[in-house]
C-alpha cells in the first residue's frame, strides 16, 4: 500500500468508519473524488475485511455526458468485479413538481436511492467522496446563510450510516493517488460555473482565500470543524444533564420553569429553546429564538408565535408550547 492508501486505511480504523462484516455502499459518480473512494476502498477492503458494492445515479440533466458517467462507472466496476446498482432519475420533472430546486432535489433522490439499497441489498454503510475543499466549502456556506456552533461543524466524518473516508484528505492528494495509479475519471464542467452559491464558494471565493493563504485554509477549516463538533457534542451532555436535573424544564411536557429558565445563562436558554421548537418540528432561527426569550422578562398571559400554528405561552410561572388559539394551559 502506499501512502495515501495507508492514511486512507489508518483513518477508517481510527473513526471506525467500517470494519469487520460490514457490507459498505459507495457512491461513485465517476469523478474524481469518487474514483478515489472506490480504487481506495478496493486497495484497504482486504485488511479491513468488509464489502463493498457501488451506487450511481444518472440524473439525466447532462444529456449524453450523464449517460457517459453511467457507462464509465459501470465499466469501472466490472474491471473490479463489483455489483453496481444504477437509477436513472427524470431530475428535472421532480424538482418541477416538488417545487424544489435542483439540488435539493437530486440530493433528496440520491438518498431515497441508498437507503432503499441499504434495505433490501443489506449495506450497512453508506460511503460518500467528500473530501478536505468539501468541508471547508460546507463551512462557508453555512457561515454565510447564518449559522450557530452546529453548522461550523460541516460535513461528519459519520452520521448515521453514512461515513466520509476523504475527509481528511485535499483534492490535491486525490488527483496524485489518481494520477499515481493511473485512474481515470470524469469531469462535470457543470461544477466549473457560479450559478449556484456552492459553486461560487467552490470557483470564486476559496481560490481567492487560497491565493491569498496557500494551503493554510482548508486545513484550517477542517481543525475549525472538528472544534465545532467536539463543542457541540460538549453543549449536547451538558444540556442533557441540566434538563435531568431540573424537574421543572419539561421539554416533552412542553413547559418550562420561568424562575429556574431566569437562572441560566442567555446560551443555555437558547439550546433549550431549540430543543423545544424542534421536537415540535418547527424550524429553528434567532428571531423564534428572540420571542421566545422576551417571554421570561413579561408578564403572565403573554403569548408569542413560534411557527405554524403553535406558539408559546407564559402562563402560571411556567413557559408552555400549545397549539394556535387552544386556551387551554396544557398543565
Amino acid at each position: 500500500m502506499n501512502r495515501i492508501e495507508k492514511k486512507f486505511l489508518e483513518n477508517i480504523r481510527r473513526q471506525r468508519l467500517a470494519g469487520s462484516g460490514d457490507a459498505v455502499l459507495l457512491a461513485v459518480s465517476g469523478g474524481p473524488d469518487s474514483m478515489a473512494l472506490l480504487h481506495l476502498f478496493a486497495a484497504a477492503s482486504p485488511v479491513l475485511r468488509c464489502c463493498f458494492g457501488v451506487a450511481h445515479c444518472n440524473f439525466t440533466l447532462r444529456g449524453e455526458a450523464s449517460d457517459g458517467d453511467e457507462a464509465f462507472v459501470r465499466a469501472a466496476c466490472r474491471a473490479l468485479g463489483l455489483d453496481c446498482h444504477v437509477r436513472r432519475f427524470d431530475t428535472a420533472s421532480v424538482s418541477s413538481a416538488w417545487k424544489k430546486s435542483v439540488e435539493e432535489s437530486a440530493r433528496a433522490l440520491r438518498y431515497d436511492f441508498f437507503e432503499e439499497l441499504c434495505r433490501e441489498a443489506g449495506y450497512s454503510r453508506i460511503a460518500t467522496g467528500h473530501h478536505s475543499g468539501d468541508n471547508a466549502e460546507t463551512v462557508l456556506f453555512n457561515l454565510f446563510r447564518g449559522t450557530g456552533v452546529s453548522g461550523l461543524r460541516g460535513i461528519r466524518a459519520r452520521h448515521g450510516a453514512i461515513i466520509r473516508p476523504l475527509l481528511p484528505f485535499s483534492r490535491q492528494e486525490i488527483v496524485t493517488y489518481l494520477e499515481e495509479k493511473q485512474i481515470d475519471w470524469r469531469d462535470d464542467h457543470t461544477n466549473e460555473g457560479i450559478e449556484y452559491d456552492r459553486n461560487f464558494i467552490r470557483n470564486r471565493v476559496i481560490p481567492v482565500i487560497e491565493e491569498r493563504f496557500g494551503s493554510k485554509f482548508s486545513p484550517s477549516m477542517q481543525r475549525l470543524s472538528e472544534q465545532a463538533g467536539e463543542l457541540e457534542a460538549f453543549i449536547n451532555l451538558h444540556i442533557s444533564r441540566l434538563l435531568e436535573a431540573q424537574p421543572g424544564l419539561d421539554l416533552a411536557g412542553g413547559k418550562l420553569h420561568v424562575s429556574t429558565m431566569r437562572q441560566l445563562s442567555i446560551f443555555e436558554r437558547k439550546e433549550i429553546f431549540k430543543r423545544a421548537l424542534k421536537l415540535r418540528g418547527l424550524a429553528v432561527d434567532s428571531q423564534s429564538l428572540a420571542r421566545i426569550a422576551g417571554l421570561l422578562d413579561n408578564q403572565s398571559g403573554r403569548s408569542v408565535p413560534v411557527g405554524e400554528g403553535v406558539e408559546a405561552v407564559r402562563q402560571d410561572g411556567f413557559l408552555r408550547f400549545r397549539q394556535t388559539g387552544d386556551p387551554s394551559d396544557h398543565r
